[in-house]
């Protein structure tokens, strides 16, 4: 089975990145064949400032690695490495209907947010349907609240079908799990946009000075606590074992335990948890050399995928290459 799934690099990658998708990610390399992207395309419509795109484009790549990507099992390479995803992109917007895109609820969050309506916001559903179809993936990781760009891409695959004949395979989505949500500093989901993250890899003191301000409710320490609740607890739970995750709940029933402990352990546990991360992050970080070159190869594969399907699109609406001219 052929998954296809991209990565904005639009900062550090934190808990929520990596609970809520990255670890999936990893998972479906096992059984599957992979193609992950950083999208750098994608961030043009957010962030432009050459030098900080250019360095968080190599740190995503080094951090994606780091975090156990593995190159001899999925093709990892830079979105803009494969060019023949913004030729697609225009054959797909000939087809696109004006009223899909503006239904899309992810230009209108945009839009209300402050960002100015541009064309690259509007059309960004138009560039992931490329990047989807083009791989003729197969399924597409996605959470719940992200099933609406899989079904816009479905809808311009099958609009251009129908004009042209069987060219593009329609992708189906998977549901990232239930619970992958993962609560930000201040309770709400763990996100850049609300500036409450905890990232991966920043330095262990300043990781843990912000899990010591995770909010939590007044309860008084010697009473029973909701561990089901609890911001810090569900955080917790996702970098402990079963055995430590069952205990701990139990001290919370019990009472006697205050948040302040239990964030000290989770500070502890956090930094466990991401241990052989760090360290083969480090090893990438003194060999840019290796990284640089698994992105080419990454890239080469995809192009080849990628050129085949292109060229199946151009033929079928009249633009293939002919040989006498």
């Amino acid at each position: 089975m052929r998954v296809l799934s991209g990565i904005q690099p639009s900062g550090a990658f934190h808990l929520g990145n990596y609970f809520g998708a990255i670890r999936q990610y990893i998972d479906l390399q096992e059984d599957n064949e992979a193609f992950y992207f950083i999208a750098n395309l994608h961030a043009l419509t957010s962030l432009r400032d050459r030098t900080r795109l250019e360095d968080l484009t190599r740190d995503a790549a080094v951090d994606l690695l780091a975090l156990g990507l593995n190159p001899e099992k999925a093709h990892l390479f830079i979105q803009s490495d494969v060019p023949e995803v913004s030729e697609l992109t225009w054959l797909l917007m000939t087809v696109t209907p004006m009223g899909l895109l503006e239904r899309c609820h992810a230009y209108k969050d945009k839009v209300s947010q402050g960002l100015p309506a541009e064309h690259g916001l509007f059309s960004y559903p138009v560039l992931m349907a490329a990047d989807i179809l083009i791989y003729d993936s197969e399924v597409v990781p996605v959470g719940q609240d992200q099933k609406q760009h899989l079904e816009v891409t479905r809808d311009i695959a099958s609009s251009f079908n129908h004009m042209y004949g069987d060219v593009f395979r329609l992708p189906e989505p998977l549901i990232l799990k239930e619970g992958a949500v993962v609560p930000g500093l201040d309770g709400q989901k763990m996100s850049k946009s609300y500036s409450n993250t905890i990232e991966i890899f920043e330095m262990e003191k300043a990781q843990r000075k912000k899990i010591m301000r995770i909010v939590t409710d007044s309860v008084p320490v010697e009473d029973s606590k909701n561990p089901d609740t609890c911001n810090v607890f569900q955080i917790y739970k996702l970098v402990v074992s079963d055995a430590d995750r069952d205990a701990m709940e139990q001290r919370y029933h019990a009472g006697g335990l205050g948040y302040g402990e239990v964030k000290k352990e989770l500070a502890e546990a956090v930094v466990t948890y991401f241990a052989e991360a760090r360290a083969r992050r480090e090893t990438l970080l003194s060999r840019s050399d290796d990284v640089s070159d698994i992105l080419k190869t990454g890239a080469m594969r995809a192009r080849e995928k990628a050129s085949e399907v292109l060229d199946r699109a151009q033929k079928a609406c009249g633009i293939g290459r002919i040989g006498c001219w």
